[in-house]
């Protein structure tokens, strides 16, 4: 089974593949000895630690090298968070994402200059980066709980299938509030990604159907966090490696 087939096996509703978001060769390593079979990149991650912000702040050559040096570390596939598509053509991605090394990729369809796409162009983009790579697994992000609709669930629902009909693997309604995920499930006749927020666990996100798990950019900030505890011990010559 080659890494397209690996990775699209692994999306499993109710066994879902849980993705620690990483962004260097370092975080690879550790995600990679906890024994996960797969690997994510979080584009929040990877443009911070670039000293950039996030929605396509950082630019698309800076972010496509960071990924490369996330893939060459890894021995296990890995889907490359791939923002709103840094205004390439699909067929430009697809082949920036196969030069990397790409099991797969997200594809968000929030323009960071004009907000919420229209659905038909976004799935118009999404066959088309289907054509121009059919091994990809291709994980279509749906902004709906991002905009301001009186109806995210609705939306949600009708862009997923309309993204899965395009050629998408797998949808991702992020930030799914945990009381919509059921509903999401239900109404998507695909494999759902959910992002794991702090107060839920996989455990129980697997339990309402998901077939994947995310946590964005929750395990960079996490390591800051250390770091921050790190660094403030040693200024105040405490020890900084204390529990």
């Amino acid at each position: 089974m080659n890494e397209y087939a690996t990775l699209r096996a692994l999306h499993r509703p109710g066994d879902p593949l849980v993705l620690p978001n990483v962004w260097d060769a370092g975080s690879v390593k550790i995600v990679e000895e906890a024994g996960y079979p797969a690997l994510a990149t979080a584009s929040a991650s990877i443009a911070a630690m670039l000293g950039y912000p996030d929605h396509e702040g950082a630019p698309a050559d800076e972010m496509f090298a960071a990924a490369a040096r996330v893939i060459r570390a890894a021995t296990v596939p890995v889907t490359v968070d791939a923002e709103a598509g840094y205004g390439l053509k699909p067929d430009e991605l697809a082949a920036r994402l196969r030069g990397i090394g790409a099991a797969g990729c997200n594809i968000e369809d929030t323009d960071p200059a004009a907000g919420l796409r229209d659905a038909d162009a976004q799935a118009g983009y999404i066959a088309a980066l289907r054509a121009a790579d059919p091994d990809l697994v291709i994980n279509a992000r749906v902004d709906a709980f991002l905009a301001d609709l009186d109806d995210p669930v609705g939306e949600a629902v009708a862009r997923g299938r309309r993204y899965l009909e395009a050629g998408a693997d797998c949808v991702y309604p992020i930030l799914a509030p945990f009381e919509k995920v059921g509903e999401l499930v239900a109404g998507i006749p695909g494999p759902v990604n959910v992002a794991c927020f702090p107060g839920t666990t996989p455990r129980r996100l697997a339990e309402l159907g998901v077939a994947r798990i995310s946590f964005g950019p929750q395990p960079y900030l996490h390591a800051l966090e250390t770091l921050r505890t790190f660094a403030t011990r040693a200024a105040a010559g405490e020890d900084p490696a204390a529990d």
